[in-house]
C-alpha cells in the first residue's frame, strides 16, 4: 500500500496564455511520518516524434511531511518556445504532473494541452512562423491519467515484491538433463518392450521346437500334448508406454496496467482540514 496518496489536483488558471506560468494546488494524504521531502515536477512534451524536445518546467521538494491531509501551490514556468519545433507549438501536447520518494517515482498525472489561437482568424490560417503572444492553452483538467507505483518508502516492510521472483534452484541441473529426462524415459521403456517381445518369440520357439520332438518319438501317430499360450494375457507394451508419457501443463500470467481514471478518492467528511505546506 502506498504512505502517500494523491487526493485532487487543481489547475487555478486554466485556461490561460501559452506564455503564463503554470498553476497547480495539489491536496494528498501521508499515512507514515516520512524521513525524506518529496520531490514534485512538471514536464512539458515538446514533440510526440522525440523525447529530446521534452522540458522540465520545474521541480520543488515539499516536506517535512505531517501524517495526515496536506495541500500546497505548485508554480511552474512556461515551457521556452525556442526548444519546441515550430510545427509542434500549435495542436495537442501533454504536460507530466510526478512525484517521487527518495528519486523513486510512485506517482504521475497527465493532462492533455490543446494550444492554439485566440482568434478564429488565426486558427483558419496560422502564419509559418507563429505567434506564440496570441496562443492560449487549455489543460483538459477533467480527463488526467493516473499511474500509480510501487516503490519502497522507509521500511523494508514496504518495499514491493521483486517480480519475477527468484527461482535459485532452476539453475541446479543443466537444461539438457531437464529437457532430456522424458526423451530418456521413452526410449528405455521402448527398449524394454522390444525385450520382453523378443523374449516371448524365444519362449514360443522353443516351445514348438519341444512340441515337434515329442511327435516325431510317437510311433502310431497319437500326437502328444501341445502346451497352449494365450495371447489373451498380452499387453501391448509400446502403446501402454505411449499413453503414460502424455502430460499437460497449464500455466496463468497476471499482468497490471496504468490507470485511466481519476486521482484517489477524497478523505470522508469528517477529515480535518488540508495543512499548508511549504515549498522549497
Amino acid at each position: 500500500m502506498s504512505v502517500v496518496s494523491l487526493l485532487g489536483v487543481n489547475i487555478l488558471n486554466n485556461p490561460a496564455k501559452f506564455t503564463d506560468n503554470y498553476v497547480f494546488e495539489i491536496t494528498f494524504e501521508c499515512l507514515e511520518q516520512l524521513e525524506k521531502d518529496l520531490e514534485w515536477k512538471l514536464t512539458y512534451v515538446g514533440s510526440a516524434t522525440s523525447d529530446q524536445y521534452d522540458q522540465e518546467l520545474d521541480s520543488l521538494l515539499v516536506g517535512p511531511i505531517p501524517v495526515g491531509v496536506n495541500k500546497f501551490i505548485f508554480e511552474a514556468d512556461a515551457p521556452k518556445t525556442n526548444r519546441i519545433p515550430d510545427a509542434d507549438i500549435l495542436g495537442v501536447t501533454v504536460v507530466l504532473l510526478t512525484c517521487s520518494y527518495d528519486g523513486r517515482e510512485f506517482v504521475r498525472v497527465g493532462y492533455y494541452v490543446n494550444n492554439e489561437y485566440e482568434s478564429d482568424e488565426l486558427n483558419a490560417d496560422p502564419p509559418a512562423k507563429p505567434i506564440v503572444e496570441k496562443i492560449r492553452r487549455n489543460v483538459l483538467a477533467d480527463k488526467p491519467r493516473v499511474t500509480r507505483f510501487a516503490i519502497k518508502w522507509d521500511s523494508e516492510a514496504s518495499a514491493p515484491p521483486e517480480f519475477p521472483p527468484e527461482q535459485p534452484e532452476a539453475d541446479l541441473q543443466p537444461d539438457e538433463e531437464e529437457y532430456g529426462a522424458d526423451e530418456l524415459e521413452e526410449e528405455g521403456e521402448e527398449e524394454e518392450a522390444a525385450a520382453v517381445e523378443n523374449a516371448g518369440e524365444s519362449s514360443a520357439a522353443a516351445v514348438a521346437a519341444d512340441g515337434d520332438a515329442e511327435m516325431a518319438g510317437v510311433e502310431n501317430g497319437e500326437p502328444a500334448e501341445e502346451d497352449e499360450m494365450s495371447e489373451e494375457g498380452s499387453v501391448d507394451l509400446e502403446n501402454e508406454s505411449e499413453d503414460e508419457l502424455e502430460e499437460e501443463v497449464d500455466g496463468e500470467a497476471g499482468e497490471g496496467g496504468d490507470d485511466a481514471m481519476d486521482v484517489d478518492e477524497k478523505p470522508a467528511a469528517d477529515t480535518a482540514k488540508p495543512q499548508e505546506l511549504m515549498a522549497h
